[in-house]
Protein backbone atom coordinates (compact mmCIF):
# COMPACT_ATOMS: atom_id res chain seq x y z
CA UNK A 1 0.00 0.00 0.00
CA UNK A 2 3.16 2.52 -0.06
CA UNK A 3 2.09 3.25 -3.42
CA UNK A 4 -1.19 4.35 -2.19
CA UNK A 5 -2.32 7.92 -1.97
CA UNK A 6 -6.12 9.14 -1.03
CA UNK A 7 -6.16 12.71 -1.14
CA UNK A 8 -9.37 15.18 0.23
CA UNK A 9 -11.34 18.33 -1.55
CA UNK A 10 -12.89 20.57 0.83
CA UNK A 11 -16.01 19.12 0.26
CA UNK A 12 -15.92 15.94 2.52
CA UNK A 13 -12.82 15.88 4.42
CA UNK A 14 -14.81 13.71 7.13
CA UNK A 15 -15.76 11.05 4.49
CA UNK A 16 -12.10 10.87 2.73
CA UNK A 17 -10.70 10.25 6.82
CA UNK A 18 -12.93 7.20 7.15
CA UNK A 19 -12.01 5.99 3.78
CA UNK A 20 -8.37 6.24 4.80
CA UNK A 21 -9.24 4.67 8.38
CA UNK A 22 -10.61 1.49 6.66
CA UNK A 23 -7.62 1.57 4.45
CA UNK A 24 -5.30 2.07 7.21
CA UNK A 25 -3.45 4.70 5.11
CA UNK A 26 -2.61 8.58 6.27
CA UNK A 27 -4.59 11.02 4.60
CA UNK A 28 -2.21 13.04 1.99
CA UNK A 29 -1.08 16.49 2.38
CA UNK A 30 -2.31 19.11 0.19
CA UNK A 31 -3.47 22.73 0.76
CA UNK A 32 -6.59 23.70 -0.90
CA UNK A 33 -7.72 27.22 -0.22
CA UNK A 34 -8.42 31.07 -2.09
CA UNK A 35 -6.46 33.91 -3.61
CA UNK A 36 -7.55 37.21 -2.44
CA UNK A 37 -9.68 37.55 -5.51
CA UNK A 38 -11.01 33.73 -4.91
CA UNK A 39 -9.65 31.30 -7.50
CA UNK A 40 -8.81 28.23 -6.13
CA UNK A 41 -4.79 27.34 -4.88
CA UNK A 42 -3.90 23.98 -4.81
CA UNK A 43 -0.14 22.55 -3.69
CA UNK A 44 0.02 18.43 -3.18
CA UNK A 45 2.50 19.17 0.25
CA UNK A 46 4.15 15.35 -0.34
CA UNK A 47 5.96 13.34 -3.35
CA UNK A 48 3.03 11.68 -5.32
CA UNK A 49 5.57 10.46 -8.52
CA UNK A 50 4.23 7.03 -9.60
CA UNK A 51 2.05 6.69 -7.04
CA UNK A 52 -1.63 5.38 -7.28
CA UNK A 53 -3.96 8.21 -6.29
CA UNK A 54 -7.37 8.78 -5.35
CA UNK A 55 -9.17 12.02 -4.95
CA UNK A 56 -12.26 12.07 -2.13
CA UNK A 57 -14.19 14.93 -3.89
CA UNK A 58 -18.21 14.64 -4.58
CA UNK A 59 -19.72 17.45 -6.30
CA UNK A 60 -22.06 18.11 -3.84
CA UNK A 61 -23.62 21.83 -3.43
CA UNK A 62 -21.99 24.23 -4.05
CA UNK A 63 -21.25 22.18 -7.50
CA UNK A 64 -19.14 24.20 -9.41
CA UNK A 65 -16.66 25.54 -6.73
CA UNK A 66 -16.45 21.59 -5.60
CA UNK A 67 -15.87 20.63 -9.29
CA UNK A 68 -13.30 23.30 -9.88
CA UNK A 69 -11.12 22.21 -6.78
CA UNK A 70 -11.78 18.72 -7.87
CA UNK A 71 -9.87 19.25 -12.08
CA UNK A 72 -7.66 21.82 -10.15
CA UNK A 73 -6.83 18.84 -7.88
CA UNK A 74 -6.82 16.14 -11.06
CA UNK A 75 -4.13 18.47 -12.82
CA UNK A 76 -1.62 19.45 -10.10
CA UNK A 77 -1.81 15.28 -9.73
CA UNK A 78 -0.65 14.81 -13.37
CA UNK A 79 2.09 17.39 -13.51
CA UNK A 80 3.39 16.02 -10.15
CA UNK A 81 3.74 12.60 -12.43
CA UNK A 82 1.13 10.39 -10.22
CA UNK A 83 1.22 7.43 -11.90
CA UNK A 84 -2.73 6.60 -12.01
CA UNK A 85 -5.52 9.31 -10.97
CA UNK A 86 -9.33 8.18 -9.72
CA UNK A 87 -11.31 10.58 -9.56
CA UNK A 88 -13.82 9.73 -6.42
CA UNK A 89 -17.05 11.12 -6.74
CA UNK A 90 -19.78 9.40 -4.26
CA UNK A 91 -22.28 12.19 -5.18
CA UNK A 92 -22.13 13.11 -9.20
CA UNK A 93 -23.30 16.19 -9.58
CA UNK A 94 -25.06 17.67 -13.00
CA UNK A 95 -26.02 13.96 -13.13
CA UNK A 96 -29.74 15.08 -13.84
CA UNK A 97 -28.74 16.86 -16.67
CA UNK A 98 -27.62 13.70 -19.09
CA UNK A 99 -30.19 14.14 -22.11
CA UNK A 100 -31.66 16.74 -24.49
CA UNK A 101 -35.41 17.07 -22.72
CA UNK A 102 -36.24 20.26 -24.55
CA UNK A 103 -34.84 22.43 -26.98
CA UNK A 104 -31.93 23.76 -26.40
CA UNK A 105 -30.64 22.56 -23.46
CA UNK A 106 -27.05 21.31 -22.73
CA UNK A 107 -26.28 17.85 -21.80
CA UNK A 108 -24.02 19.42 -18.61
CA UNK A 109 -23.52 15.58 -17.48
CA UNK A 110 -21.54 14.87 -20.98
CA UNK A 111 -19.80 18.21 -20.53
CA UNK A 112 -18.30 17.28 -16.65
CA UNK A 113 -17.62 13.71 -17.67
CA UNK A 114 -14.96 15.81 -21.40
CA UNK A 115 -13.73 18.31 -18.36
CA UNK A 116 -12.70 15.26 -15.96
CA UNK A 117 -10.84 13.37 -18.94
CA UNK A 118 -9.10 16.91 -19.77
CA UNK A 119 -7.83 17.50 -16.12
CA UNK A 120 -6.22 14.19 -16.26
CA UNK A 121 -8.52 11.83 -14.52
CA UNK A 122 -8.24 7.80 -15.35
CA UNK A 123 -10.77 6.82 -13.55
CA UNK A 124 -13.98 7.26 -11.97
CA UNK A 125 -15.13 5.44 -8.98
CA UNK A 126 -18.89 6.83 -8.10
CA UNK A 127 -22.21 5.76 -6.46
CA UNK A 128 -25.91 5.68 -7.31
CA UNK A 129 -25.43 7.54 -10.30
CA UNK A 130 -29.23 9.31 -11.09
CA UNK A 131 -28.95 7.81 -14.61
CA UNK A 132 -27.18 4.72 -15.41
CA UNK A 133 -25.99 5.82 -19.06
CA UNK A 134 -23.74 8.49 -17.64
CA UNK A 135 -21.41 6.10 -17.34
CA UNK A 136 -21.08 5.91 -21.39
CA UNK A 137 -20.24 9.53 -21.17
CA UNK A 138 -16.89 9.13 -20.05
CA UNK A 139 -13.61 7.35 -22.37
CA UNK A 140 -11.80 6.04 -19.47
CA UNK A 141 -12.88 3.39 -16.71
CA UNK A 142 -15.95 4.39 -14.21
CA UNK A 143 -16.86 1.80 -11.28
CA UNK A 144 -20.15 2.86 -10.39
CA UNK A 145 -21.09 1.35 -6.81
CA UNK A 146 -23.99 1.11 -5.09
CA UNK A 147 -25.71 1.73 -1.54
CA UNK A 148 -27.98 -0.51 -1.31
CA UNK A 149 -25.80 -3.32 0.55
CA UNK A 150 -25.43 -0.58 3.24
CA UNK A 151 -29.02 0.24 3.28
CA UNK A 152 -30.19 -3.48 3.59
CA UNK A 153 -27.81 -4.50 6.64
CA UNK A 154 -29.99 -1.93 8.07
CA UNK A 155 -33.03 -2.95 7.45
CA UNK A 156 -31.91 -6.41 7.96
CA UNK A 157 -31.09 -6.30 11.71
CA UNK A 158 -34.93 -5.86 12.89
CA UNK A 159 -36.57 -8.82 10.82
CA UNK A 160 -39.52 -7.49 9.76
CA UNK A 161 -42.45 -8.91 8.12
CA UNK A 162 -44.85 -7.34 5.56
CA UNK A 163 -42.61 -5.11 3.64
CA UNK A 164 -43.31 -3.61 0.00
CA UNK A 165 -40.78 -1.46 -1.25
CA UNK A 166 -41.69 1.67 -3.30
CA UNK A 167 -40.19 3.26 -6.45
CA UNK A 168 -41.70 6.64 -6.33
CA UNK A 169 -41.02 6.74 -9.77
CA UNK A 170 -41.20 4.56 -13.01
CA UNK A 171 -37.18 5.57 -13.42
CA UNK A 172 -36.49 3.91 -9.85
CA UNK A 173 -38.29 0.80 -11.00
CA UNK A 174 -35.02 -1.29 -11.54
CA UNK A 175 -33.69 0.21 -7.73
CA UNK A 176 -37.32 -0.56 -6.05
CA UNK A 177 -36.64 -4.59 -7.69
CA UNK A 178 -33.09 -4.87 -6.40
CA UNK A 179 -34.17 -3.84 -2.72
CA UNK A 180 -37.35 -6.03 -2.69
CA UNK A 181 -35.51 -9.15 -3.72
CA UNK A 182 -33.04 -8.49 -1.01
CA UNK A 183 -35.20 -7.68 1.36
CA UNK A 184 -37.87 -10.84 -0.23
CA UNK A 185 -40.65 -7.66 -0.08
CA UNK A 186 -43.20 -7.49 -2.83
CA UNK A 187 -42.62 -3.98 -5.19
CA UNK A 188 -45.08 -0.88 -5.81
CA UNK A 189 -44.24 2.11 -7.91
CA UNK A 190 -45.93 5.14 -7.81
CA UNK A 191 -46.65 6.31 -11.45
CA UNK A 192 -46.59 10.33 -11.38
CA UNK A 193 -46.52 13.03 -14.30
CA UNK A 194 -43.94 15.79 -14.01
CA UNK A 195 -45.60 19.24 -14.35
CA UNK A 196 -42.49 21.01 -13.60
CA UNK A 197 -38.58 20.03 -12.96
CA UNK A 198 -39.02 21.29 -9.11
CA UNK A 199 -42.88 19.65 -9.29
CA UNK A 200 -44.55 16.21 -9.47
CA UNK A 201 -48.12 15.50 -9.64
CA UNK A 202 -49.08 12.02 -8.16
CA UNK A 203 -51.03 10.12 -10.44
CA UNK A 204 -51.90 6.15 -8.67
CA UNK A 205 -49.64 3.29 -6.92
CA UNK A 206 -48.89 0.36 -8.94
CA UNK A 207 -49.01 -2.33 -6.38
CA UNK A 208 -50.84 -3.13 -3.08
CA UNK A 209 -49.70 -1.19 0.11
CA UNK A 210 -52.62 -1.39 2.72
CA UNK A 211 -51.30 -2.05 6.39
CA UNK A 212 -47.84 -2.63 4.72
CA UNK A 213 -44.73 -1.33 5.86
CA UNK A 214 -43.52 0.81 3.45
CA UNK A 215 -40.01 1.71 2.41
CA UNK A 216 -39.40 4.35 -0.11
CA UNK A 217 -36.28 4.32 -2.34
CA UNK A 218 -34.21 6.63 -4.45
CA UNK A 219 -30.61 7.92 -5.70
CA UNK A 220 -31.39 11.65 -4.22
CA UNK A 221 -33.43 14.10 -2.19
CA UNK A 222 -33.39 17.49 -3.36
CA UNK A 223 -36.34 20.01 -2.34
CA UNK A 224 -38.48 17.00 -1.38
CA UNK A 225 -41.14 17.25 -3.14
CA UNK A 226 -41.15 13.93 -4.71
CA UNK A 227 -40.48 12.30 -1.45
CA UNK A 228 -43.76 14.23 0.20
CA UNK A 229 -45.60 13.26 -2.61
CA UNK A 230 -44.67 9.84 -2.54
CA UNK A 231 -45.45 10.03 1.13
CA UNK A 232 -48.53 11.42 1.31
CA UNK A 233 -50.30 9.15 -1.59
CA UNK A 234 -48.99 6.07 0.47
CA UNK A 235 -51.11 7.45 3.42
CA UNK A 236 -54.06 7.55 1.55
CA UNK A 237 -53.42 4.30 0.46
CA UNK A 238 -53.33 3.17 4.24
CA UNK A 239 -49.62 1.98 4.64
CA UNK A 240 -49.22 0.98 8.38
CA UNK A 241 -45.91 2.78 7.80
CA UNK A 242 -43.61 4.58 5.48
CA UNK A 243 -39.73 5.20 5.41
CA UNK A 244 -37.48 6.71 3.05
CA UNK A 245 -33.87 5.19 2.28
CA UNK A 246 -32.18 7.72 -0.18
CA UNK A 247 -28.44 7.22 -0.85
CA UNK A 248 -27.71 11.14 -1.82
CA UNK A 249 -29.22 13.90 1.00
CA UNK A 250 -28.53 17.10 -1.13
CA UNK A 251 -31.84 18.67 0.71
CA UNK A 252 -31.82 21.73 -0.53
CA UNK A 253 -34.20 24.53 -0.08
CA UNK A 254 -37.32 23.70 1.53
CA UNK A 255 -36.72 20.37 2.16
CA UNK A 256 -36.06 20.35 6.01
CA UNK A 257 -39.53 22.19 6.50
CA UNK A 258 -41.20 19.37 4.09
CA UNK A 259 -39.75 17.06 5.88
CA UNK A 260 -39.96 18.12 9.22
CA UNK A 261 -44.22 18.89 8.51
CA UNK A 262 -44.95 15.58 7.01
CA UNK A 263 -46.22 13.19 9.65
CA UNK A 264 -46.34 10.36 7.89
CA UNK A 265 -42.61 10.29 7.19
CA UNK A 266 -40.94 7.73 9.90
CA UNK A 267 -37.62 8.75 9.29
CA UNK A 268 -35.31 9.71 6.49
CA UNK A 269 -32.25 7.26 5.69
CA UNK A 270 -29.26 8.90 3.62
CA UNK A 271 -25.49 8.36 3.48
CA UNK A 272 -22.70 10.30 4.03
CA UNK A 273 -21.83 10.70 0.30
CA UNK A 274 -22.78 14.13 1.15
CA UNK A 275 -21.72 16.01 4.33
CA UNK A 276 -24.61 16.42 6.10
CA UNK A 277 -24.18 20.18 8.18
CA UNK A 278 -25.11 21.16 11.53
CA UNK A 279 -27.76 23.32 10.37
CA UNK A 280 -29.62 20.43 8.44
CA UNK A 281 -29.52 17.76 11.07
CA UNK A 282 -33.08 16.52 12.21
CA UNK A 283 -34.17 14.29 14.55
CA UNK A 284 -36.31 12.27 11.32
CA UNK A 285 -33.06 12.00 9.53
CA UNK A 286 -30.28 9.50 10.31
CA UNK A 287 -26.71 9.11 7.83
CA UNK A 288 -25.45 5.55 7.25
CA UNK A 289 -21.87 5.82 6.39
CA UNK A 290 -20.48 4.44 2.82
CA UNK A 291 -16.65 5.29 4.06
CA UNK A 292 -15.90 1.31 4.32
CA UNK A 293 -17.96 0.51 1.36
CA UNK A 294 -15.63 2.96 -0.84
CA UNK A 295 -12.76 2.34 0.69
CA UNK A 296 -12.78 -1.52 -0.22
CA UNK A 297 -13.42 0.13 -3.68
CA UNK A 298 -10.36 1.63 -3.81
CA UNK A 299 -8.23 -1.06 -2.37
CA UNK A 300 -9.56 -3.73 -5.06
CA UNK A 301 -9.17 -1.07 -7.93
CA UNK A 302 -5.10 -0.58 -6.57
CA UNK A 303 -4.73 -3.88 -6.85
CA UNK A 304 -6.47 -4.89 -9.41
CA UNK A 305 -9.11 -7.21 -8.17
CA UNK A 306 -12.66 -7.27 -9.40
CA UNK A 307 -15.05 -4.44 -7.82
CA UNK A 308 -18.20 -6.50 -9.30
CA UNK A 309 -18.34 -8.80 -6.06
CA UNK A 310 -18.92 -6.13 -4.27
CA UNK A 311 -22.09 -6.24 -5.65
CA UNK A 312 -23.14 -9.71 -4.68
Amino acid sequence: MDKLAVLSGNAHPELAKNICKYLKVKLSDAVLDRFSEGEIRVKIDENVRGKDVFVVQPTCPPPNENLMELLIMIDALKRASANRITAVIPYFGYARQDRKDQPRVPITAKLVANLLTTAGANRVLTMDLHAGQIQGFFDIPVDHLFAIGVFIDYFSKPKANNLVVVSPDVGGIKMARAYAKRLSASLAIIDKRRVSPEKAEVMHILGEVENKDAIITDDLIATGSSLIEAVQTLEKAKAKSIVAAITHGVLSGPALERIGKCKGLEKLLITDSIPLDDHKKHPKIEVLSVANLLGEAIKRIHNEESVSSLFD
